[in-house]
């Protein structure tokens, strides 16, 4: 189940994969894949199942058929680091994308722009559509909302019987929002919310507005 809401008076939809879809643009935003992370654990003798690695390409395949995005945009962390078995699955993903991509750089993504640029892919530092800033890590810049991640942002849930529960969420505050990490075994990082932050909160499916 998804969750709409409204920014500068544009509709987008937070869906549980951890992706945001931006109506009025078709754009669809995903953060911190972490792709070729798989297969690097693998690599260094980690007992990760080699079917693992299709996992984000299936999400990423499920996401686009759901919104049927004009534009995908990554916000940083596509790649965990250098090029490894991944790429390939990566390449044969694109081939069957039909959305034009863009990679906004974070700070793992050290694979040469020269590689992506060959996918037909664009890459940039930042991105300003609008009134929107799209960048990886966390930015304010007056005049503009940001869309960013890098953080992995995750809200701790306390309960009756002082048991908590810590689940990845879409961190927003009054001039930003923190996409969750979309990758898995990709970890998080706990926020705790000012007074007037809004959480979205994923959990078996959900999106759930804390």
């Amino acid at each position: 189940m998804t969750q709409e809401i409204e920014i500068c008076e544009q509709r987008f939809t937070l869906h549980p994969s951890g992706s945001l879809f931006w109506g009025e643009k078709s754009i669809l935003m995903i953060s911190d894949v972490h792709l070729g992370k798989i297969s690097h654990f693998r690599k260094f003798g980690a007992a990760v199942p080699q079917q693992a690695i299709n996992a984000n390409f299936n999400m990423m395949d499920a996401v686009s058929a759901y919104f049927n995005p004009e534009r995908i945009i990554f916000l940083g962390d596509l790649f965990h680091s250098h090029l490894n078995y991944e790429w390939r699955h990566f390449e044969d993903w694109t081939s069957r994308t039909t959305a034009k991509i863009t990679l906004i750089n974070g700070n793992h993504d050290v694979i040469s722009d020269s590689k992506y640029e060959g996918l037909g892919i664009e890459v940039f530092d930042e991105h300003i559509i609008d009134d929107f800033l799209l960048t990886h890590h966390p930015e304010m810049r007056e005049g503009f909302f940001n869309f960013c991640g890098h953080i992995h942002p995750s809200v701790k849930i306390s309960g009756i019987g002082k048991q908590t529960l810590r689940l990845p969420c879409f961190f927003k505050k009054l001039d930003q929002m923190i996409l969750p990490a979309f990758g898995e075994f990709t970890g998080t990082y706990t926020l705790k919310p000012k007074k007037k932050d809004e959480i979205f909160a994923l959990a078996d499916g959900v999106v759930i507005k804390i």
